[in-house]
């Protein structure tokens, strides 16, 4: 197959499946599901927290299994076809379970989302390697920011239906038609990347001979690589940065907007992911994938920064508008550093040991995600400023260590 081609099937699967997962989107519509279900600040920061450690923890183990099966592909049709089931299996649930009690609901509702987050963990691993493989250094930013401009192209239909389910239909029903949808655009999304088939590999190293030795192997390389090491510490930071996302919303409830505009808010952030992709696109590519790592990282200060001025600063009127403006910035801010740190690990994670370098980074890191999990002990002792606060101090920390890491010219 062509590269041309290659680049058409990962991008069409990429722009589908961003389309599927902007309709359960953790800071906006899942967190909202979860808060109306609940009513629980421990709840909704769990939304977040497992969704990410569910994402990268399997890592560790699938990075180790691919080395020693030597196919990526198996392990991406395993995890892709399996979210796509689970997703499917929230929106039934919230259908069947629409008479339950509300809490018995959510707490389904939350194991499901458990078995979403870790099944989609197999997917990364595969992923890496099969684009790494499949498309040029040169050209994967675009590819990326392709990605995401048509999925959030496509999000904004999804948007637009998911308000008119809220507004038609009655809760919880509405939101198993927003989950359903979702289900249908990762099976295609699925079934689109599959049919790509696998390039070719670089001969593999030495596969190791047990998952002892592999976690040694990966110690022993976090110690030696200074680049990876400074990569994760940031990485570390960034996940922090995320203990406020799922608080957005909540803030937005007590202030008085209802959560029947949290589609619109979903928009906002869908608008700003859409626009900003010809901006990182170009710049990952051309530029390089630590500059814009280090640009994204200090731009994430604001939106924390600017809910703490309007909680603390009661001039400051906490309008729509301004809540329309921080979800625009979020969606710009968070499709940049997917570009960016997807591009990096890529770069400096060696051809024939990428799936292992991709396993170690993303098992070492996970940790961090379940900050918003102890985010919602936080808010539920003092509110949500002092969340929005320590996002800040996170992502300060966050920008310094990538300015410390070795400029990569090629990257």
């Amino acid at each position: 197959m062509s590269e041309r081609r290659r680049f058409a099937h990962v991008a069409t699967a990429g722009v589908a499946f961003q389309a599927g997962s902007s309709a359960v989107d953790s800071a906006t519509i899942m967190s909202a599901l979860v808060y109306q279900l609940t009513g629980n600040a421990l709840a909704v920061g769990a939304v977040p927290a497992i969704l990410r450690f569910g994402w990268l923890f399997p890592q560790f183990f699938v990075g180790f299994l691919a080395a020693r099966g030597g196919s990526s592909m198996r392990y991406y049709v395993i995890g892709a076809y399996g979210r796509a089931a689970s997703i499917a299996a929230i929106a039934m649930a919230l259908y069947v379970g629409a008479s339950w009690s509300s809490i018995a609901l959510g707490w389904v509702v939350l194991s499901l989302w458990t078995i979403y987050a870790f099944v989609s963990g197999i997917v990364a691993v595969p992923y890496n390697d099969i684009v790494a493989r499949a498309i040029p250094s040169k050209r994967r930013s675009r590819l990326l920011a392709t990605r995401f401009f048509g999925g959030g192209v496509l999000a904004l239909g999804v948007v637009a239906m998911a308000n008119g389910f809220v507004e038609a239909l009655a809760f919880p029903v509405s939101y198993a038609a927003i989950f359903a949808l979702a289900a249908g655009l990762m099976l295609f999304s699925s079934t689109a990347f599959v049919a790509m088939g696998e390039p070719a590999a670089a001969p593999a190293r030495k596969a190791s001979s047990s998952i002892a030795e592999y976690f040694q192997e990966g110690l022993a390389m976090f110690r030696r690589d200074k680049t990876f090491r400074r990569f994760v510490f940031a990485q570390w930071c960034g996940g922090a940065v995320l203990m406020a996302a799922p608080f957005y919303v909540v803030a937005a409830e007590e202030a008085g907007l209802s959560l029947k505009h949290v589609p619109l808010l979903l928009g906002a952030q869908t608008v700003g992911a859409l626009l900003s992709n010809f901006l990182w696109g170009w710049w990952g590519d051309f530029k390089g994938k630590h500059s814009l790592l280090l640009a994204v990282a200090v731009s994430r200060v604001a939106p924390p920064a600017i809910m703490l001025a309007l909680g603390f600063a009661p001039i400051f009127e906490l309008s729509f508008v301004i809540l329309l403006a921080t979800f625009f910035l979020l969606g710009a801010i968070a499709n940049g550093l997917t570009i960016a740190v997807i591009g990096l690990l890529m770069e400096i994670s060696p051809e024939e040991a990428r799936p292992q370098y991709s396993g170690y980074f993303n098992a070492l890191t996970s940790p961090a995600f379940l900050m918003p999990l102890a985010a919602g002990g936080v808010v539920y002792a003092t509110g949500t400023d002092a969340v929005f606060a320590m996002s800040c101090i996170a992502a300060v920390l966050q920008a310094f260590f990538i300015s410390r890491l070795p400029w990569l010219h090629r990257v």
